[in-house]
C-alpha cells in the first residue's frame, strides 16, 4: 500500500560533530533508503538542514554565525554545495529530485499554502522526490519556522502524510537528557502528547544545528495533531526507516490523533503567525474546550497586541496558557472597547453593526 513518507535529517546526522564536514556515508545511506521507498511505490519528502552549516565548512569558519545577514550568506553559499552532492547522489541511483525552499510567508498566505500543496503533489505524482530547506538566504526572523523540525512537521500536514521521521544524534526519547542523567529512561512509544508534560527535555541543539529534543516535540505536536505518525530515531542508520515501516518498534514512536483536524484547521492552528492574545475567562473556555462554541465578547477579559480583522490570534487562560487559535472577526481596537460586553451591546458600544462572534467555531483550533 502506498505510503507518503516525510524524512527529516538534522545537521548533527548529515555533518560530523567536530569539524562541520559532510557525513558522506551517511547521506549516501539515506539516499539509498528513500530511493528503495520509492521503488516500493512510497511517495517520499526529504526535508534536509545543512545549508548553513556546510556553508560553515565551506568557508572554514569554526562556529555557527549570529548576525541575521552573515547567516544568510552563509546558507546561500552552503545549500549550492548540499544540494548539488544530494543531485549527484540521486543521479547516480537514477532518481530525480527538486530542490524546494519555503520560507513562513509561504504557509502564512491561504493562496500560496495551496500553492505549495499543489505543487507537492504533482512532484510526488511524477515520481520525483522533493528537497525541502527553510529558504534562509531570504528568511527574516518574524517569518521563520525556526527550525527544520517544525517545517517537517508542516510539510508532512500540508501533504497529509502517514509517517513523519525526525531522524536526530540519538536513538530515540528519554525521560531526561542522557548526556547528563545516567539513568534516563527510554521512551518507546508515546500515546498522547499529555505524557510528555513531566519530562525534563534539554533545549539546546548541535553546535552546528539550531534544533533539539524539544523542537521534536514540538514537531511532532504538530503532525499528530494531522493524523501522521511520527517517530524519532538515529540518524546515523537511515536503513531503520523501512525496519520501523514494516513494524518494528526501534526509536520513539508518537501514535497519530485518531481524528485529525481538518486542513484549513491545521492551517490556522499551524501555518499562521498568532499576531495577539485573548486572556479568556472560565466560562468562555468551557465552552470552546468543551462544548464547541463560538467566542463571544463576553468571555474575554484581556486583548494583548495589534491585529486586524481576519488575523490569527491565540486565545489563553488567565495564566497565559494557550487553549485555541482562531481568526477574529474584530480588530484589537474593536476588541479593546467590547471585551466583556455582551453581544447586544456592540452596535451600541462600537457605532455600527457588528458579527456576534469574535471568533467562529469553524474559524477556531483546540490546541
Amino acid at each position: 500500500m502506498t505510503k507518503t513518507i516525510v524524512v527529516k535529517i538534522g545537521t548533527s546526522s548529515l555533518t560530523q560533530p567536530e569539524t562541520g564536514q559532510l557525513a558522506l556515508s551517511t547521506i549516501a545511506t539515506l539516499a539509498e533508503t528513500l530511493c528503495h521507498l520509492r521503488t516500493q511505490g512510497h511517495r517520499v519528502i526529504l526535508v534536509s538542514s545543512g545549508a548553513v552549516g556546510v556553508g560553515c565548512a565551506r568557508l572554514g569558519l569554526t562556529e555557527r554565525p549570529k548576525a541575521i545577514a552573515l547567516k544568510q550568506a552563509v546558507a546561500a553559499v552552503g545549500q549550492g554545495r548540499l544540494i548539488r552532492i544530494y543531485d549527484d547522489l540521486f543521479t547516480t541511483l537514477q532518481q530525480a529530485i527538486a530542490q524546494v525552499l519555503l520560507t513562513r510567508s509561504d504557509l502564512v498566505q491561504r493562496s500560496r499554502y495551496l500553492n505549495a500543496y499543489n505543487t507537492f503533489q504533482e512532484l510526488l505524482g511524477l515520481g520525483v522526490i522533493p528537497i525541502v530547506n527553510e529558504n534562509d538566504t531570504v528568511a527574516i526572523d518574524e517569518l521563520k519556522f525556526g527550525d527544520n523540525d517544525t517545517l517537517s512537521a508542516l510539510v508532512a500536514s500540508l501533504v497529509e502524510a502517514d509517517w513523519l521521521f525526525l531522524l536526530t544524534d540519538v536513538d530515540r526519547l528519554y525521560s531526561a537528557d542522557p548526556r547528563s542523567v545516567p539513568d534516563a529512561r527510554p521512551i518507546a512509544l508515546v500515546s498522547s502528547i499529555k505524557e510528555l508534560a513531566e519530562l525534563q527535555i534539554g533545549s539546546q541543539g548541535s553546535q552546528w544545528g539550531t534544533g533539539g529534543m524539544v523542537t521534536k516535540i514540538s514537531a511532532a505536536r504538530i503532525a499528530i495533531a494531522a493524523g501522521v505518525r511520527t517517530v524519532i530515531t538515529q540518524g546515523r542508520f537511515p536503513r531503520n526507516i523501512e525496519k520501523i515501516i514494516q513494524g518494528e518498534l526501534i526509536g520513539t514512536h508518537f501514535e497519530p490523533q485518531p481524528e485529525p483536524t481538518s486542513a484549513r484547521k491545521r492551517w490556522i492552528a499551524y501555518g499562521l503567525l498568532p499576531l495577539g492574545k485573548l486572556y479568556l475567562d472560565e466560562g468562555a473556555i468551557a465552552a470552546i474546550s468543551l462544548g464547541g462554541k463560538s467566542l463571544l465578547a463576553a468571555g474575554i477579559k484581556l486583548v494583548e497586541g495589534e491585529f486586524r480583522t481576519q488575523d490569527a490570534v491565540q486565545l489563553c487562560d488567565t495564566n497565559g496558557n494557550e487553549i485555541a487559535r482562531g481568526l477574529v472577526n474584530y480588530n484589537s481596537d474593536e476588541l479593546q472597547k467590547i471585551r466583556g460586553c455582551h453581544s447586544r451591546e456592540i452596535s451600541a458600544i462600537l457605532g455600527y453593526a457588528g458579527v456576534e462572534t469574535v471568533i467562529h467555531r469553524d474559524n477556531l483550533v483546540l490546541i
